[in-house]
């Protein structure tokens, strides 16, 4: 049984470890360690698993996208472990921001569509199922990445209250839309018709 305490000191702490847990930018990491660059000079510049997929290494991006998923779900169900539900929430929210805004890459870090994902998944896995299953059919539909990442968005607090994690409402309300401000460029370049199909790489 987790030890339930939901002190603003506990809830702070859970915050900061959940974004020491999310600023962990595993697409650089991997990219340097399998010796495919620097992705900030990779295509979109990003560190994320689509643009570890611009380097032509399938097995690298797929591990990003894994290890991205995990941290933010890792965030999660430590916090609910040791603090329960709402530190869990708390960390969750961290985990995102830690990822999109990483300190050891002076705030600039990756959309956070995994790392949404494993979050949301850890918080309720019948909603975090759905939303990835809304991902699936944005992304294949369209070839589109950042089309699958706003199908995730856009359904993900509708998902969580309709499955019975209404708790969590105004977690996805807040994620769905760090998810849009995230992916405000590319709403811009899907409007124009130029935004990248997966797997393309960019000069």
């Amino acid at each position: 049984m987790p030890i339930i305490d939901s002190s603003l000191a506990v809830l702070s702490l859970w915050a900061v470890l959940g974004y020491l847990i999310g600023s962990i930018a595993f697409g650089l990491l991997l990219a340097r360690v399998m010796n495919l660059g620097d992705l900030r000079a990779i295509g979109s510049g990003n560190i994320g698993a689509t643009n570890v997929l611009r380097t032509g290494n399938k097995t690298a991006a797929a591990l990003t996208l894994v290890l991205d998923g995990a941290k933010g779900a890792a965030a999660v169900l430590l916090a609910r472990l040791f603090a329960g539900e709402d530190a869990a929430q708390v960390a969750g929210l961290a985990a995102m921001i830690g990822h999109c805004y990483p300190i050891w890459l002076k705030f600039k870090g990756g959309k956070g569509v995994a790392t949404f994902l494993g979050v949301i998944l850890a918080l309720a896995w019948p909603a975090g199922l759905a939303c990835c299953l809304a991902w699936l059919i944005g992304a294949l539909v369209t070839r589109i990445s950042s089309m699958g990442a706003i199908a995730a968005a856009s359904t993900s607090t509708i998902f969580l209250v309709a499955l019975g994690y209404g708790s969590a409402f105004f977690l996805g309300v807040i994620l769905t839309l760090l998810i849009f401000w995230r992916h405000s460029e590319n709403i811009k370049r899907i409007r124009a018709g130029t935004e990248p199909k997966i797997g393309a790489k960019k000069a």
